[in-house]
């Protein structure tokens, strides 16, 4: 099934795809190969940022051996809402329910681009007093970071466009495309 690319709304549309379907899943397997190597012989508790990292998420840990000891938890944070900027004020509203106190946690974003909100988190997480706290996003927009965040493992670095797909929303679209896509505004 092809994703209709052509919206009625005349203020956006979504434009070719930056990153193909194998794009991307060559690239989340070499970091699952990446985590699993620096990682071997832990136990990682993997935490999903929702929404947008859920797709991220289950393909990095689905290509993770099965010997390979990982739990997967999720927090829900806002900084954006439906708008294509994010607002500066970062809300949890929902927490992980395991404790992190001595474990390896390995925290997973769809997107990192301000460094705000991600810092937030990490400030949050690192009071809860885990063992190592690392950091993987699937798309790195560098060239907005105004607060300075340390990312152990990247998928791609991208320009500073809007994107959709993979995950990766506009007010709650084009979530499930399979690439990752530009929105034309």
């Amino acid at each position: 099934m092809v994703a209709n690319t052509e919206r009625t709304d005349p203020d956006y549309k979504i434009g070719k795809a930056l990153f193909s379907e194998k794009e991307i899943g060559d690239r989340v397997q070499l970091l699952a190969n990446k985590i699993v190597s620096e990682m071997s012989g832990r136990d990682l508790l993997v935490v999903g940022i929702l929404n947008g990292a859920v797709i991220f998420l289950s393909d990095l840990v689905r290509r993770m051996p099965a010997e390979f000891n990982v739990k997967i938890d999720f927090m829900s944070i806002s900084s954006y809402g439906n708008a294509a900027k994010s607002s500066g004020v970062v809300r949890i509203l929902k927490d992980i329910g395991s404790d992190i106190e001595g474990r390896d946690v390995l925290v997973v974003e769809d997107i990192i681009d301000t460094g705000l909100t991600l810092s937030y988190l990490l400030n949050i997480m690192y009071t809860r007093k885990p063992a190592h706290l690392r950091t993987c996003v699937l798309l790195d927009k560098q060239e907005k970071r105004e607060v300075a965040v340390k990312v152990d493992y990247c998928g791609f670095v991208i320009p500073d466009v809007f994107v959709v797909g993979y995950g990766l929303d506009y007010g709650g679209k084009w979530r499930h495309l399979p690439d990752i896509r530009a929105v034309d505004f």
